[in-house]
């Protein structure tokens, strides 16, 4: 696999050279990155060069495409950016690894969606979400037990973007309805209530699904300093996150007992890369790309009329 990566940079929050890194680990080729200016995305390149990755530099989407014949994509620029790198991409025949939220169109988001999965599909390419906490499920599992559909009463996560008032919602709430729906299966919001203060906003409802009834909390609470606190749980078993900077090890913590756990990054980008190599679905796929961001819009929605 040859991956070109757009937005590569670690400016603000951004994973770019992340998933970069955990492309050329999985015996992807990284060939190239894309910036906004010569130096923006000749920094990006040297910076990757510390993973053992020889990345050319580029600020023009089609050049890059042109001269190193990528195979595959990862879009890892702002979200305003998404819906043009997605045309642009399915237009050059990539499959594609994006980031959350995958395309954010207040107006009607379903149509343009639409069309990027029909371009995708009549020509046999793959497309991926980057929402990588439903990967941690199974380490969640190992500490809390599992989790029954049926008798699943309440969710919790605590998430820290380094944003504040309704951006919030667009940075961190798809982390939450991805894990609500891997673990549960695809569900309606009902009874959306939301209280935002300053650098805080607590979002709650119900998730319903043929199976059950789930009352949900989202708390957001807005950090900027690293490692930022994240915690998630269901039925009152909550565990927390810790993570070594310096060697970046991540743990789950559960009362008194803490687990090792893969990075959920690193497990997304290499569900994207078997699912090329396998033409199979990725697990963050069409039917949880359209279903979350669905329930994204309805409580953006909520946010912008209460």
């Amino acid at each position: 696999m040859k991956v070109s990566i757009v937005g590569a940079g670690r400016n603000n929050n951004g994973v770019g050279e992340y998933i970069a890194k955990y492309f050329h680990k999985h015996k992807a080729t990284v060939t190239s990155v894309l910036g906004t200016t010569q130096k923006t995305a000749q920094r990006a390149s040297t910076r990757l060069k510390r993973h053992g990755i020889q990345a050319s530099a580029y600020i023009d989407f089609y050049r890059m495409i042109e001269e190193e014949r990528p195979d595959s994509i990862a879009i890892a620029s702002p979200w305003p950016t998404h819906f043009e790198y997605l045309v642009k991409s399915v237009d050059a025949n990539l499959n594609i690894f994006c980031e959350k939220p995958f395309l954010w169109n207040n107006n009607d988001p379903h149509k343009p969606i639409d069309f990027i999965f029909q371009e995708a599909e009549d020509h046999n390419l793959k497309i991926a979400m980057n929402s990588q906490w439903p990967f941690s499920i199974p380490d969640y599992e190992t500490l809390c037990g599992s989790i029954n559909k049926k008798k699943t009463d309440t969710f919790f996560i605590h998430l820290s973007p380094m944003v504040a008032g309704k951006e919030m919602i667009l940075d961190s709430v798809p982390h939450a309805l991805s894990i609500l729906y891997s673990a549960l299966g695809e569900g309606k919001l009902k009874n959306i209530h939301i209280d935002s203060y300053e650098n805080k906003m607590k979002i709650r409802f119900i998730y319903h699904t043929n199976d059950n009834k789930c009352k949900v909390l989202i708390n957001l609470e807005r950090e900027e300093q690293q490692p930022r606190s994240f915690k998630y749980g269901f039925n009152d078993k909550i565990v927390s996150r810790v993570l070594d900077l310096k060697d970046y090890i991540i743990y789950f913590t559960y009362l008194d007992k803490t687990l090792k756990v893969a990075d959920p990054l690193e497990l997304s980008v290499k569900d994207f890369i078997t699912s090329v190599k396998t033409k199979t679905e990725p697990q963050i796929g069409k039917l949880h790309i359209v279903a979350t961001n669905y329930m994204l819009k309805n409580i953006y929605n909520y946010y912008e009329i209460s």
